[in-house]
């Protein structure tokens, strides 16, 4: 008998995430349905902001509130309620293809790759037209995609102009 316990490879019990890695090709098809759950995430994030300033008004009244204005403000936390559900589920969408939000403000989301033999990520934010920018794992600095990372385009050596 074995004098260390046994225990489960995954005690939480959630479903293990399986690693992706993407190709540029790939990162760029992908992009319609990403800027449509992103614009979904923005639109949810500025009707939060636009109710949560009502809502913490209300809140700090309770005690003070008509009935009409107590009807409104349950109605405002559970307008607020599903937000935060439809924000979560945007980005359970996002993190289900492989993906990560890595800045909320920015709507910034990274397509896991690998450079180099690296862990890093193509680069895109909500209002960019294209999949223009990489980036290292654990690095903030975007660089640009270089042009003969492109599919189709020729290789050049670094001797040529």
């Amino acid at each position: 008998m074995s004098a260390t316990p046994n225990r489960a490879s995954n005690p939480a019990g959630k479903p293990r995430r399986k690693d992706v890695t993407l190709d540029l090709s790939t990162a760029r098809q992908m992009l319609p349905l990403v800027r449509s759950i992103m614009s979904d995430i923005v639109a949810t994030r500025q009707a939060v902001a636009a109710l949560a300033p009502e809502g913490e008004r209300l809140d700090r009244h309770r005690r003070d509130l008509s009935w009409a204005e107590r009807q409104r403000r349950y109605h405002v936390h559970e307008e607020l309620k599903t937000a935060e559900s439809r924000l979560t589920g945007a980005v359970g969408e996002l993190e289900g293809l492989g993906l990560t939000l890595s800045d909320l403000n920015l709507g910034a989301v990274d397509f896991p790759t690998r450079i180099n033999g690296r862990p890093a990520a193509f680069s895109w934010q909500y209002g960019e037209d294209a999949v223009g920018h990489w980036h290292y794992t654990g690095e903030e600095l975007r660089r640009p995609i270089p042009n003969d990372w492109e599919p189709g385009t020729p290789l050049r050596h670094r001797s040529e102009p």
